[in-house]
């Protein structure tokens, strides 16, 4: 599978934003405290995640992402919470998607090949692809004080280009770069 490839199965995830966040505010409610930010983010999170293994399972990543990535949500969304106090303001926004993307990129940063660097870089790129999907919503979400524990479509699909683009480049790659090399038919080793 290529980079170009995946990159294309990857664009549709952007959906799973807005699905898990109308799926956690419907079954949890408004995120008001650490507690509710917690079990929104299991349930966003978990939605997002089933999304994203279904784009990433050919490159050879296991279903382990779909649970990093609820546990990862939920995990963010609590300390996010704990920091802003569940605030809805524009910038406690950015530090939320901040804080949530960054403890969630670092949990799936276990599963990706290529070293700490590019652990790092997808922790770094995820943290940030959040806060401005944050930045993005807050500027068009016309009901913020709703207590969504996710950005809305708009966040979505910037925080989706902004991943696909590194991951197209270091997790794609790398994973094609392990698998064994099979010479056209017949070819064979000459000696």
């Amino acid at each position: 599978m290529t980079g170009r490839t995946t990159f294309l199965r990857w664009l549709p995830t952007f959906l799973a934003f807005p699905l898990g966040g109308l799926l956690a505010v419907t079954l949890v409610g408004s995120v008001t405290d650490p507690f509710r930010a917690g079990l929104a983010g299991a349930v966003a999170g978990a939605v997002l995640g089933a999304a994203q293994w279904l784009a990433l399972r050919p490159t050879g990543l296991g279903p382990a992402w779909a649970g990093v990535t609820a546990l990862g949500v939920a995990a963010g969304s609590v300390l996010a919470a704990a920091l802003t106090g569940a605030a809805t303001s524009p910038p406690a926004l950015i530090l939320t998607g901040a804080v949530t993307g960054t403890v969630l990129g670092a949990g799936q940063a276990l599963l990706v090949r290529g070293g700490w660097l590019v652990g790092a870089a997808w922790t770094g790129l995820v943290g940030l692809a959040w806060a401005l999907g944050w930045l993005v919503t807050a500027n068009v979400i016309l009901d913020a004080d709703r207590g969504y524990v996710v950005f809305g479509s708009s966040g979505a699909l910037l925080a989706t280009l902004l991943t696909g683009l590194l991951l197209r480049r270091l997790v794609v790659l790398p994973v094609a770069a392990h698998r064994p090399v099979t010479p056209p038919a017949g070819e064979g080793v000459r000696a």
